[in-house]
């Protein structure tokens, strides 16, 4: 057994200082001295793919990220893992505790995940090792995470096991609530086509501004429109791109932009809690809606009864905009960058998308490299 502090401390000094994740009680010990030092940032996610993907939107921001959960929330994590950390070429320490491991009498839900924790880890193409139990076992375990995370640019995990690190204690306030939001309705028209929203979009957005456009047929159509360093097209980990995008946020100064599906936002909805909770400013979130699921066929979702707008003011956004034409989203795209936020813009918009849509050409993990050099250049001055 060793300290919080015995492993927190040269990790911190390797340069790891953005940590998230989902709570489990062999974690108890690290969160909390993660949520209580002044020398972390923590944001407590709503579920473990939520998770990674802000982890890995703090990592496009310049952060070297520590992600955290239990062995059950594995199964939430694998999407992002393979279809955003692998594809990108993102890479994360995990931290996976190791609930019904070997020889320990747990609850029944953790008998079949104690059981093949490290296969999961394997089939998943993530290293993994024990977490260290001794002081004289912190920096080699260390090192070999930080050599593949710098040679793959990939992840690796360190199993937890119970009573590795001792408890000492919770030093911490809740997290505040955020003031009451204003809900706004900007219905001016008839819906657009999904690539006129767009082309609107890029014509009213800062220079400085960073776009992330989620899986599907939206970021296909930005592309299509205009393929800028500011552009990220989330080729995979459906649902996760406003978790991303609040990690960027949350690590930048310049105006973030993410471009939703309806059926994306209903697949984690608590990211809405995450973002208003968190409440960065700089964040503008669109949530394009034709109530299908356009890249596979025009399946109905079921956004039909979902306010988006009034959902994210109800979860701390500053703004919540209902808007059904273009002239109705320009406004509120202008006035979500003029003032502080976070914002959901909720634009109804007609189901299909342009004959013969190609695809992004650019390689993801050039893709992400790109972005990260754009955040981290001085156009946020100009924002």
């Amino acid at each position: 057994m060793i300290s919080a502090e015995a492993f927190l401390a040269p990790v911190r000094d390797a340069g790891f200082d953005f940590f998230t994740g989902v709570p489990c009680s062999y974690l108890t010990p690290l969160i909390n001295r993660v949520i209580g030092g002044d020398a972390y940032d923590y944001v407590a996610a709503a579920s473990e793919g939520e998770a990674v993907a802000i982890a890995a939107g703090a990592w496009l921001a310049g952060k070297k990220t520590v992600f955290m959960c239990q062995n059950s929330g594995l199964g939430n994590a694998v999407n992002p893992l393979t279809s955003l950390n692998h594809p990108f070429r993102i890479p994360t320490l995990a931290v996976v505790t190791w609930r019904g491991g070997p020889g320990l009498k747990d609850e029944p839900q953790h008998e079949l995940m104690g059981k093949i924790t490290p296969d999961l880890l394997d089939v998943i193409r993530v290293p993994n090792e024990l977490f260290p139990k001794r002081l004289e076992d912190v920096g080699p375990v260390l090192g070999r995470a930080l050599d593949h995370m710098q040679r793959e640019q990939l992840p690796y995990a360190l199993i937890m096991n119970k009573g590795d690190i001792a408890d000492d204690g919770l030093d911490a306030d809740p997290v505040p609530a955020p003031a009451p939001g204003e809900l706004e309705d900007r219905l001016d028209g008839a819906p657009p086509t999904r690539f006129d929203a767009l082309e609107r979009l890029l014509g009213n957005v800062p220079e400085a501004a960073a776009i992330i456009a989620a899986t599907g047929k939206c970021g296909r159509e930005l592309f299509t429109l205009a393929d800028r360093d500011q552009h990220l097209y989330q080729v995979g980990s459906m649902g996760c791109a406003a978790s991303m995008g609040l990690g960027v946020a949350l690590n930048a100064e310049r105006p973030v932009i993410v471009l939703d599906g309806d059926g994306a936002v209903l697949m984690k909805m608590g990211t809405l809690a995450t973002v208003g909770a968190y409440a960065p400013k700089n964040l503008v979130h669109v949530v394009l809606d034709n109530g299908t699921y356009d890249s596979t066929g025009g399946q109905p979702t079921t956004s039909g009864v979902v306010d988006f707008a009034a959902a994210a003011v109800a979860c701390g956004y500053a703004h919540g905009y209902r808007c059904d034409g273009l002239n109705g989203f320009e406004a509120a795209l202008a006035s979500s960058i003029r003032r502080p936020g976070p914002h959901l813009i909720h634009l109804k918009i007609r189901p299909g998308s342009r004959d013969n849509l190609g695809r992004p050409t650019v390689k993801p993990a050039d893709v992400a490299r790109r972005f990260q050099a754009f955040l981290a250049g001085g156009e946020a001055a100009r924002a």
